[in-house]
């Protein structure tokens, strides 16, 4: 079959990292971290968090749009994180 034709294969969620940039104290990222925690339970990905505040990278990037969800290092949603999006993302 041409590779063009041929689907790309769709990546395994236990292989697939879910990253919450956020900041202590900021009930936005704490609602997102428990769609996160459950999404990726239910989907075996795995997820991190990191503190904006202690990294300027991320601060100067990301500050007005925390909390932002990365996907295996790229943006995929930022303020609000919505389950069914997630798991599509995931390969769920």
């Amino acid at each position: 079959m041409s590779p063009l034709l041929r689907r790309s294969g769709r990546k395994n969620p236990a292989d697939r990292t879910v990253t919450l940039i956020g900041k202590p104290g900021c009930h936005l990222c704490d609602d997102a971290q428990q769609v996160i925690e459950k999404v990726c339970a239910e989907l075996g990905a795995a997820w991190e968090k990191k503190d904006i505040t202690e990294d300027e990278e991320l601060y100067r990037k990301y500050w007005e749009q925390i909390p932002v969800i990365l996907v295996d290092g790229a943006q995929h949603d930022f303020w609000r994180v919505h389950p069914d999006r997630l798991r599509k993302a995931l390969g769920g």
